[in-house]
C-alpha cells in the first residue's frame, strides 16, 4: 500500500452513483496513471461500485472509504476493496482489516487520536478534516513529534492548495475529490475528466523539480 500512495500521490476520492459510472471514471483515471482509488460508503451503491471495478478496471487499485462499522468493512472486503479507511478512529474496522491481513487507514485529527492509532500499530494515518482543521500548519506541529507517521491529508484539498501538503515530508499522499468532478462523471465529459487528470499531472511534474517544494517553504 505504501509504495501505492508514494508513487501516486494523490487518492481519487468518490462515490459514483452507480456501477457504471464507477468504471468509466476509474478506467479514465488508470489510463491517466492515476490507479488509486477510494470508494466512499456515502451511498447505497458503493459495494456494487467496488465489486465493478474489480471485476471490470482490474488495473484499479480499488478501496473502501468511509468506513464506519465493522459490518461495512465486512461487505467492502467482500467486494474485493484492497484497503479500508475511516474518517475517524474505528477499532473493529481495524480488528477486521488485521483478520483479513489488508491495509486499514484511520483518520486522525488530534495528538490523542493520532497516539491512539500508533498504539493500534497504524503508521499511515488520513488527517481529516485537513483544511477545517488547521492545514498544513497542524500537520508541521505534529510531524516532528511523531516521526514515525506518514499522514493522507484529505478534505478540502484541490489543485489550489496541494503543494503546499505534499510538499511536507511527512505527507505520503493527498486525498480529494478534485480529481473526479462529480458533474463531468454525471455528464460523462471526457474531456473534463481528462482535463483534471492532466492538471494534476502538471503540478505534480512541477513538484518534482529540485527546488519546487524549497521555493514553497522559502
Amino acid at each position: 500500500m505504501q509504495d501505492f500512495l508514494v508513487t501516486s500521490r494523490v487518492v481519487a476520492v468518490f462515490a459514483p452513483p452507480a456501477p457504471d459510472d464507477a468504471v468509466w471514471a476509474a478506467a479514465i483515471l488508470v489510463d491517466e496513471g492515476f490507479p488509486l482509488v477510494e470508494i466512499t460508503f456515502r451511498n447505497e451503491a458503493a459495494r456494487d461500485n467496488i465489486e465493478a471495478l474489480v471485476r471490470k478496471v482490474p488495473e484499479a487499485v480499488v478501496g473502501a472509504g468511509t468506513v464506519l462499522t465493522r459490518e461495512q468493512a465486512e461487505v467492502a472486503c467482500a467486494a474485493g476493496a484492497r484497503f479500508l479507511v475511516s474518517p475517524g478512529l474505528a477499532p473493529d474496522v481495524g480488528s477486521f482489516a488485521d483478520q483479513k491481513g489488508i491495509p486499514y487507514i484511520p483518520g486522525v485529527f488530534t495528538p490523542s487520536e493520532v497516539q491512539v492509532a500508533l498504539a493500534q500499530g497504524r503508521r499511515i494515518l488520513k488527517f481529516f478534516p485537513a483544511e477545517a482543521g488547521g492545514g498544513p500548519n497542524l500537520i508541521k506541529a505534529l510531524a516532528p513529534v511523531y516521526p514515525q507517521v506518514s499522514f493522507i491529508p484529505t478534505g478540502g484539498i484541490g489543485l489550489h492548495n496541494l503543494a503546499s501538503y505534499l510538499c511536507l515530508p511527512s505527507v505520503i499522499a493527498c486525498g480529494g475529490s478534485f480529481l473526479v468532478p462529480s458533474g463531468a462523471v454525471r455528464e460523462r465529459d471526457e474531456t473534463a475528466l481528462r482535463e483534471a487528470a492532466r492538471q494534476l499531472r502538471g503540478l505534480l511534474n512541477a513538484l518534482d523539480e529540485p527546488s519546487a517544494c524549497e521555493q514553497r517553504h522559502g
